[in-house]
């Protein structure tokens, strides 16, 4: 059971990771800042808020998932430089059928998901065979059907556990009810997906934690080099 101190933290945490995608969304929707060739885009300022916000939370809070041995040499998490290739509007498709998938803790039950619906990911660049650009393929978003709600969208690629690459067990893209959330998008029943979001589970940091990871319906094929990558 957790004391009173923990839990307290355990709330700042919560409420400060809320403010830095609340910020973040703000940041992005806005005119930029600089001139000329000092001319900084919206969604580039963000980004790097994003990662200087969540740099000084790891760094500082009591409840931050580095082990007690990383602590002292943290210099900032390793995230890529933006690139808005990787930034998308997309809308979600209804599933043909229902699915769940159930996450087991080990401490606090089972945690159930709801298939809400999937989002195509187009092309970013990549060239096939016949000269067609390649999609980066399709991903389950999910709904948490316990207290809260949410949506929640896990993601592995072709570079998790690959040196310099990403996180073997996949990242987070959403994860709402525990704040990140990049926006809705213009059209309905469309969402802001932006991949120099993604960020590692706290598990990449403290085996200790559980973290529910990247079902099958969220494991792509290509390699996606931005966010946040692990070392």
């Amino acid at each position: 059971m957790a004391d009173a101190r923990t839990a307290i933290e355990t709330a700042d945490w919560r409420r400060r990771v809320f403010d830095i995608y609340a910020e973040t969304r703000r940041l992005a929707a806005g005119p930029g800042t600089g001139v000329g060739a000092d001319a900084l885009p919206s969604v580039v300022e963000a980004h790097l808020f994003w990662k200087s916000a969540r740099d000084d939370l790891f760094a500082t809070h009591p409840q931050t998932p580095l082990l007690p041995e990383d602590r002292d040499g943290f210099s900032g998490l390793p995230v890529a430089p933006y690139d808005p290739a990787w930034r998308f509007e997309v809308e979600l498709v209804a599933p043909d059928e229902p699915a769940r998938f159930d996450f087991e803790t080990g401490t606090d039950g089972v945690v159930p998901f709801e298939l809400v619906g999937r989002a195509a990911i187009p092309a970013v660049g990549g060239v096939d065979a016949v000269g067609t650009l390649d999609a980066v393929g399709t991903l389950d978003v999910w709904r948490l059907q316990s207290y809260g709600g949410g949506l929640f969208l896990p993601v592995r690629d072709a570079l998790a556990g690959h040196p310099g690459g990403t996180y073997g067990g996949g990242r987070y893209l959403l994860d709402t009810i525990k704040g990140a959330f990049l926006g809705e998008g213009a059209d309905p029943a469309s969402l802001v997906l932006d991949f120099n979001f993604a960020y590692n589970p706290s598990c990449a940091y403290d085996p200790a934690w559980a973290c529910p990871l990247a079902p099958a319906g969220n494991r792509l094929a290509a390699e996606i080099p931005v966010g946040e990558l692990y070392h």
